[in-house]
């Protein structure tokens, strides 16, 4: 599981979809609970960015 998530697709999958939840859910959502929404998967976009950018410098090896 840890491989399936840690790939580069899925990595950009999870920042672009959740960077875009985030954005949305102020207006689709009324309240503390659409800013809440907001906060925690923009929290999930900003980890799965850190591994993108992370995982630039390194090389595969194999």
């Amino acid at each position: 599981m840890k491989a399936l998530l840690s790939s580069k697709p899925v990595l950009w999958f999870l920042f672009l979809f959740n960077l875009a939840v985030a954005a949305v859910a102020p207006f689709a959502v009324d309240g503390g609970q659409g800013l809440l929404t907001s906060a925690g998967m923009a929290v999930v976009a900003a980890g799965a960015g850190v591994a993108l950018v992370q995982g630039r410098g390194r090389r595969t090896q194999g």
